[in-house]
């Protein structure tokens, strides 16, 4: 059996009592006091477990949970890895319970992904059970604004991402397979406003302009930049307008989110996004909004890294496998600046944002052995 993976099983009592703890500090993105609370926790469960002289780094918000960084000192010129989670979760105060059912865990965030978040510590922590000294340096990045777009922590991920060499999400793997992502689409968010003319719907019909009605014309033409083809989407999934039954509207509005493989496509659908038309000419249009995620492509060094994870996994007795994914994580703002990037190295699960959310615990101990070995790959390639 794998030295690491043996260590792993025999400290399952305490890994199991760090995760219980996490999932139990419940951390729904919008409230600061009990996400920066989850944080704290985190904290200690950080340095009740590694050894060593780890320089903290705190990012204060003011909104959302403050974000917080660990690097390992006097590491000299080690190859850098990127161990980037989140803690902050979708699910409101008391939403779903915490339940242990057989081999499984159920939780709100367990699978999205604080199991994921910690077994990232315990592999570290499995290398420094064996290892005098690590052939890498360890870098810890956990955010807490993850699930609601990542508007504080994108610049801090990628500043700590451009000084590493490689980076390890450890958001949870794809459900069925367990693969790994190689691939995830990118996520663009707008919103369209359409400002027409009120009258009373009765005695003036003729003399509005219908807001609402400019707006569906809009959203007929926009669905059909969908193709399924090419893996993009678009969908709108909000609409908002009028006042009464009796009053054309003056007022409408849409929230829109698309998804595409590539920054070509990006591109093409925010060209026709800022460049709308209204159908009736006394109707005004406002469109804003942006690529909140850039696509996570299969790009020659993400694949290089991969391939790394293969060769690890061989050692665990893991077959590693990919997957594309159509949702974003904070992997795509890294792989966009050329890092090589590899997602969905948590847990295996099922049920993210879902009442089910659940872990496989009794796979904790072999997918945490798999992340320690390809560490440890990426020491050996990059230090040759």
């Amino acid at each position: 059996m794998n030295s690491y993976k043996n260590y792993l099983l025999s400290q399952n009592g305490v890994i199991k009592e760090d995760l219980l703890q996490l999932v139990r500090s419940q951390s729904p993105s919008h409230n600061k006091l009990l996400v920066d609370q989850c944080g704290e926790l985190l904290k200690e469960i950080f340095h009740n477990r590694l050894t060593g002289s780890w320089k903290p780094e705190v990012f204060e918000q003011q909104q959302t949970g403050n974000h917080f960084s660990f690097e390992l000192e006097d590491s000299g010129s080690k190859p850098r890895i990127l161990l980037l989670s989140h803690f902050d979760t979708v699910w409101d105060v008391d939403a779903i319970p915490l339940v242990e059912k057989d081999n499984d865990i159920y939780g709100p965030g367990v699978f999205d992904m604080k199991a994921g978040l910690l077994s990232s510590i315990w592999a570290i922590r499995s290398l420094q059970s064996e290892l005098q000294e690590l052939p890498f340096t360890p870098v810890f990045l956990f955010t807490a604004d993850e699930e609601i777009g990542s508007k504080t922590s994108r610049a801090i991920i990628e500043q700590v991402a451009a000084t590493c060499d490689s980076v390890l999400v450890m958001e949870p793997p794809v459900f069925g397979s367990n693969a790994l992502k190689t691939e995830r689409k990118g996520v663009g968010r707008y919103i369209l406003k359409v400002q027409g003319i009120s009258a009373h719907a009765g005695n003036h019909h003729e003399d509005g302009v219908s807001a609402i009605l400019e707006l569906s014309r809009q959203i007929i033409e926009l669905e059909k930049l969908t193709d399924y083809e090419k893996e993009t989407t678009l969908n709108v999934g909000v609409i908002r307008g009028g006042t009464s039954s009796n009053v054309i509207s003056s007022s409408a509005e849409a929230e829109i989110d698309f998804r595409v493989t590539s920054y070509a496509e990006a591109e093409k659908i925010i060209r026709t996004l800022e460049n709308l038309k209204p159908f009736n000419s006394v109707a005004t249009l406002s469109i804003t909004g942006e690529l909140n995620r850039p696509p996570l492509e299969k790009t020659e060094a993400n694949s290089l890294l991969y391939q790394q994870a293969v060769t690890a996994g061989a050692r665990v007795g893991i077959e590693v496998k990919e997957a594309k994914a159509g949702g974003g994580s904070d992997g795509n703002f890294t792989s966009a600046l050329g890092i090589p990037t590899l997602d969905g190295l948590g847990i295996p699960g099922d049920g993210p944002h879902a009442i089910h959310e659940h872990i496989h615990f009794d796979h904790f101990s072999e997918r945490c052995a798999l992340i320690s070995e390809i560490c440890l790959e990426i020491g050996k390639k990059e230090t040759k």
